[in-house]
């Protein structure tokens, strides 16, 4: 059967309001975009040296403002935490203040995702996930892992690395990039990266090692004791050790060592043993992530669930989900998470109970929109759907998904002109993947494109 006679059948199956299990899942899941970077020459704020980038200064943010609210909103959005959150923003401040590049536009956030992470946009739009927050001890170590982030800031780390796949780009192809006169292209480049391991998958060895280093000297010029870095990364390595599923993102993302560690005890106990009695700022850190840390039982059983998900170990998820939800009723990310491990197994109608909940919980997030309208296709309600699809979209604008997805509601009205509108307008986003396939697929069987 060839792509065209499938994207037939699947077509005459959503007018028929007949999808399958198969059909809603690769609905959920259909949405990448990208484009080219524009490569030149900088200065390093760090070391003063030249360095290839492939976005300016102006591009990374850009590239923040376009892309993060969408990386977060992946994540399931801030924690609905005003403490925890204006906790990790003034010690956020307290760094960058003193860094290489206190100009940019620094936020910091802490995420529902239960995975053990953090990561920043190239501008300073910074994320930790609530699952390691619940794992540090102080304000020290929350400083180290803030500081390790703004280091990849600093020194520009995600502009070198699309100043470097230019470069091989050129080598291969003969590209003309100094020519190009098509910039900002580059301000849309990020948006195939965007989950939150792929983000920062190509960080080198060498700048982990430098964000380390910067990280470690910003802390210090802050007033922290260096060996938080030294205890940030002896927690990590500890727990790798003892379930490594739990950190496979943070490990793909940040590559994790021994050496790491080592060397930032070396740095503590030489260059900054003047640091040794400065305070780890623990009482405080107690107090103002009290409300997070009271429902780590809940975080710990997400993080359980996600990884039997992850091998598709639906009943063991959904018996870990249940546990979390039973701790914390209202938690959005248990609530979140059962419902796509209940449409993974075909259960659509308890599965849209859930996201309803999430939706009541945490009416100003968007994922539970978007799960809800692919769980209204499901149940043949494309005009529900649709609904659903649009409230995402006053919510988080400009995902490409979710066009996708409107539609495919649309086609499932029989509004075929809207439809066709709406593919148009997902393949000018991007013409790879499935997605892109099936919009071109039905625009070329209603004639709009030859």
């Amino acid at each position: 059967m060839t792509a065209a006679d499938r994207d037939d059948d699947f077509g005459a199956r959503l007018r028929r309001n007949r999808l399958t299990r198969r059909d809603t899942l690769w609905l959920f899941g259909a949405a990448t975009s990208g484009l080219a970077f524009l490569s030149g020459c900088a200065t390093s704020p760090v070391t003063g040296e030249s360095i290839v980038v492939g976005l300016s200064e102006a591009q990374e943010r850009e590239v923040d403002q376009q892309q993060s609210p969408h990386q977060f909103s992946q994540d399931l959005g801030r924690v609905q935490d005003g403490e925890v959150n204006d906790y990790v923003g003034e010690v956020g401040q307290r760094l960058h203040g003193r860094s290489h590049r206190p100009q940019m536009p620094y936020s910091y956030r802490v995420l529902n995702a239960n995975y053990v992470n953090a990561y920043t946009f190239p501008a300073g739009a910074v994320g930790v996930t609530r699952g390691i927050m619940t794992e540090l001890h102080d304000e020290a170590e929350l400083a180290a892992l803030l500081g390790h982030e703004l280091g990849h800031v600093n020194a520009r780390h995600a502009a070198q690395r699309q100043g470097q796949a230019m470069v091989a780009q050129a080598v291969v192809t003969g590209l003309n990039v100094a020519a190009s006169n098509t910039q900002w292209g580059a301000l849309a480049g990020l948006g195939s990266q965007v989950g939150a391991s792929a983000l920062l998958s190509s960080y080198s060895r060498d700048n982990e090692r430098e964000a380390d280093a910067l990280g470690q000297e910003y802390m210090v010029r802050a007033g922290y004791p260096a060996t938080g870095m030294t205890q940030l990364h002896q927690i990590l390595v500890e727990q790798e050790k003892e379930s490594p599923s739990l950190l496979r993102t943070m490990f793909s993302s940040h590559p994790m060592s021994s050496e790491r560690r080592d060397t930032a005890r070396q740095l503590a106990e030489s260059r900054y043993a003047a640091s040794s009695s400065a305070a780890t700022g623990r009482e405080r850190f107690m107090d103002r992530t009290a409300g997070l840390r009271r429902i780590k039982p809940t975080i710990d059983a997400c993080k359980n669930g996600e990884t039997a998900m992850s091998r598709k170990a639906y009943a063991d998820a959904q018996g870990e989900f249940a546990a979390a939800i039973k701790r914390t009723p209202q938690d959005y990310a248990a609530n979140l998470r059962m419902a796509q491990c209940l449409h993974a197994q075909g259960n659509a109608g308890e599965a849209r109970r859930y996201a309803d909940a999430a939706k009541t919980v945490y009416p100003q997030e968007a994922q539970a929109r978007k799960l809800a309208g692919v769980l209204a296709l499901s149940a043949r309600q494309p005009d529900r759907a649709y609904e659903e699809l649009e409230a995402f979209d006053r919510l988080l604008p400009g995902d490409p998904g979710v066009t996708f997805l409107k539609g495919v509601s649309l086609e499932g009205m029989g509004d075929r002109e809207r439809a066709a509108k709406h593919y148009h307008r997902y393949l000018t986003a991007t013409r790879q993947g499935d997605a892109a396939g099936y919009s071109a697929n039905r625009l070329k069987a209603w004639g709009y494109l030859k």
